[in-house]
C-alpha cells in the first residue's frame, strides 16, 4: 500500500496524548526540505543553495522520472507542464500509435483499471494469502495432514490471525470513533466559548480556569495535544474543523479497512478483467493515470518536480523533470503482478529514475518483481523506495519490494546496484530529528530524507503537509534526478553511490523509532546519513561518466539537447 502515516487521523492516539514530537515553539517553514542543515537550521538537502551556488546557469537534459503509486492528477497547476508526454500517440483516438502494448497512454499508465472503471480500495496482501488457503483449510483436520500440507496449514493459521485480529482492532477502531465523536464535539464547543475571541494558543488553553466540568477538562487534553502537532491552527474554529476533518478520514479508514482490506470475500480483479493467474500477463489496464484517488501521488509527484519559481503552491526538488504516472497501487496493498509491469512500462518508455513509495509484508510473486528490477538494473534505470512507516527495523523484518534478488542457487539472494532505500527525517535536528514513524536498519535502509510536515501538492490544484517515507523517497529522488540531469553521464550505481556518499553523516543521539529508547543516528542506516544535494552535485562534478553520450537514458523525445535551467 502506499504508506500513509495513520497518526495524522486517529484522533483516538491525541487521546491518549501520543503526538508528534516536532514541537511547536516555532512554526515550520512550508519550504524546509529544501533548506540547508548548517546555515538554516532545518534537516533540508539544501536544494536551494544548490541552484544559487551551484547549477546557476547550468545546462541540463531533461530526464523522466517515473512515480508508481495511486495515481497523478496531470492538470495540477503546478504539475501539468512538467508531465511525461508519450508524444508517440495521438490522444484520444483509440489506437496504439506507437505500438507500444498500451493504447492512448499520454502521461503514463494504470494497471488497476479495466475497461469499466478503476480499483479504488483493495484488499491487503494478508488478506489474499488468507482467502486463498481457506477454502482448503478452513474446515481441515490437522492430523489428516501430510507434511507438506502441514506447513501450508501453518501460513494459513498465521494469514487467519492475521487478518481476524487486525479486522477487530479495526472494527474497535470504528466503533470507539463512533461513540466518542459527540463527546470531543461538546469538549471543543466548550473550549471555544471559553477562549471566546482569544487566540488558540498554548498559554490561553492554560488560562481557562478549571470549572471541574468533565466536558471542559476533556475538550482542553484534546486542544492542547493536537495543538502540539498541529502548531499552524490559530483559532477554536480551525481547531474544530480540523477535528472534524479527522473524524471523517478516520471513520472513513476503518470503515474501508472493514469492507475492503480485510475482507476476504472482496475480489477487486474483477474491476481490472486481466488474467491474474498469469503473472507474465503484460497488456491489461487503461490509460486513466489519476484514478479515483490520487492525492498520495500527486503529493509524491509534487515533492520531486512541482515547477520552481512560478509563485504558485510549492517548488519542488528537481527543476528539468518530466513525471511519468504509473498507476498501480490502490487503497491497499499493492499486488506483485502490478508493481513488475509498472516497473516495466515505466523503463521501456524512458525514465532514468523509479520512485516507488509504496510497500508489504509479502509478496509471494516476488520473482515477477525481482525480474522487473534485475531489467531496469540492466537499463540502468534508478530505483528509490520508502522504507516505510511502521517504526520496525527492516534487518529484522520483512519488507517488500526490496533489493535483493532470490538465486536459486548455492549462493543465496545478491542486492542489485540501482537501488536507494529511504527513511524519514523530522525537521528539528538533534534528538527527535528521525520521523518517529519511520522503519530503519543498518544494513538495508540506505539513508535518511526529509519526510515530515512536507507541504505539496494535491489533486484540484490544492496543496498539502503530509508525512511519510512515501515523502522521504521522492524528495531523495528528486535530488538524484537532479544529479542524473546535470550530469547525465554517470550511471545509476555512480548516482547511487554518490549519494550515500556525499550524505552528511551525524553521531548524535537519536529516539529510536517506535521504542523511546536512544540510539547513533549512524545506527539507523549503512551510511548512518543525510541525503544532501548540495554535496552529492559537489561530488558529481568530480566524478567520471561511465556512459556515453549516445547511451544517455533520458527524456527520448528530446535526449539530444542540453536545456538551460530557467
Amino acid at each position: 500500500m502506499h504508506f500513509k502515516f495513520f497518526k495524522r487521523f486517529s484522533i483516538l492516539i491525541l487521546l491518549c496524548g501520543l503526538c508528534l514530537a516536532v514541537g511547536a515553539q516555532t512554526e515550520i517553514p512550508k519550504n524546509w526540505f529544501h533548506l540547508d542543515p548548517t546555515q538554516d537550521g532545518y534537516n533540508g538537502v539544501s536544494s536551494q543553495k544548490s541552484y544559487e551556488v551551484l547549477l546557476k546557469n547550468k545546462t541540463a537534459k531533461p530526464i523522466i522520472v517515473a512515480v508508481l503509486d495511486s495515481g497523478v492528477d496531470p492538470e495540477h497547476e503546478d504539475l501539468k507542464s512538467v508531465m511525461w508526454i508519450n508524444h508517440g500517440e495521438i490522444p484520444g483516438n483509440g489506437l496504439d500509435d506507437d505500438a507500444n502494448g498500451y493504447i492512448d497512454d499520454i502521461h503514463g499508465w494504470n494497471f488497476i483499471g479495466g475497461k469499466n472503471g478503476n480499483v479504488g480500495a483493495d484488499t491487503y496482501e494478508t488478506t489474499r494469502l488468507f482467502a486463498a488457503l481457506r477454502y482448503k483449510y478452513e474446515n481441515a483436520d490437522p492430523d489428516k495432514l501430510n507434511a507438506k500440507q502441514k506447513k501450508e496449514y501453518s501460513k494459513f493459521l498465521k494469514y487467519k490471525d492475521n487478518v481476524e485480529s487486525r479486522r477487530a482492532t479495526a472494527k474497535s477502531n470504528l466503533e470507539g470513533m463512533l461513540a466518542s465523536q459527540n463527546q470531543v464535539k461538546s469538549g471543543l464547543d466548550a473550549v471555544a466559548s471559553a477562549l471566546g475571541s482569544k487566540a488558540l494558543t498554548i498559554e490561553n488553553l492554560n488560562s481557562i480556569e478549571d470549572n471541574d466540568s468533565k466536558k471542559l477538562a476533556i475538550g482542553l487534553s484534546i486542544a492542547r495535544n493536537i495543538l502540539e502537532d498541529q502548531p499552524h491552527l490559530k483559532t477554536a474554529d480551525e481547531l474544530k474543523k480540523f477535528v472534524e476533518n479527522e473524524y471523517a478520514e478516520g471513520i472513513g479508514q476503518f470503515s474501508k479497512e472493514l469492507e475492503f482490506n480485510f475482507n476476504p470475500e472482496f475480489d477487486s480483479r474483477k474491476i481490472v478483467g486481466d488474467d491474474y493467474k498469469n503473472v507474465e500477463e503484460r497488456f491489461y489496464g487503461n490509460n486513466d493515470v489519476r484514478g479515483p484517488d490520487a492525492k498520495h501521488g500527486t503529493h509524491v509527484a509534487g515533492c520531486i518536480a512541482a515547477v520552481r519559481n512560478n509563485g504558485k503552491g510549492m517548488d519542488g526538488v528537481a527543476d528539468q523533470v518530466k513525471i511519468m504516472s504509473v498507476r498501480c497501487v490502490p487503497d491497499g496493498d499493492e499486488r506483485d503482478k502490478d508493481v513488475a509491469n509498472a516497473i516495466r512500462y515505466a523503463v521501456d518508455n524512458g525514465a532514468s529514475i523509479i520512485n516507488m513509495s509504496f510497500g508489504k509484508g509479502d509478496s509471494p510473486n516476488k520473482d515477477a518483481v525481482d525480474a522487473a528490477v534485475k531489467y531496469a538494473e540492466s537499463k540502468d534505470v534508478l530505483i528509490v523506495h520508502a522504507s516505510g512507516n511502521g517504526s520496525a527495523d527492516i534487518d529484522k523484518v520483512d519488507n517488500f519490494p526490496n533489493k535483493y534478488i532470490k538465486k536459486r542457487s548455492l549462493f543465496g539472494s545478491r542486492s542489485v546496484s540501482n537501488w536507494l532505500e529511504v527513511g524519514a527525517l523530522s525537521p528539528i535536528q538533534g534528538e527527535q530529528m528521525v520521523a518517529g514513524f519511520s522503519n530503519y536498519g543498518k544494513k538495508n535502509v540506505d539513508l535518511f530524507s526529509p519526510g515530515m510536515v512536507i507541504y505539496s501538492t494535491i489533486p484540484d490544484n490544492g496543496y498539502e503537509n503530509m508525512q511519510g517515507t512515501s515523502m522521504a523517497s521522492p524528495i531523495a529522488a528528486g535530488v538524484a534526478a537532479l544529479i542524473r540531469s546535470y550530469y547525465p553521464n554517470l550511471t545509476a550505481k555512480q548516482v547511487r553511490k554518490i549519494l550515500r556518499e556525499s550524505s552528511i553523516k551525524s553521531n548524535v543521539e537519536v529516539t529510536r523509532p517506535g521504542r523511546g529508547s536512544s540510539i547513533k543516528f549512524s545506527e539507523l542506516s549503512s551510511t548512518g546519513g543525510m541525503i544532501n544535494a548540495y554535496n552529492a552535485l559537489q561530488l558529481a562534478a568530480n566524478t567520471k561518466g561511465k556512459k556515453k553520450k549516445k547511451d544517455v537514458n533520458g527524456y527520448h523525445q528530446n535526449s539530444n539537447e542540453g536545456i538551460p535551467r530557467t
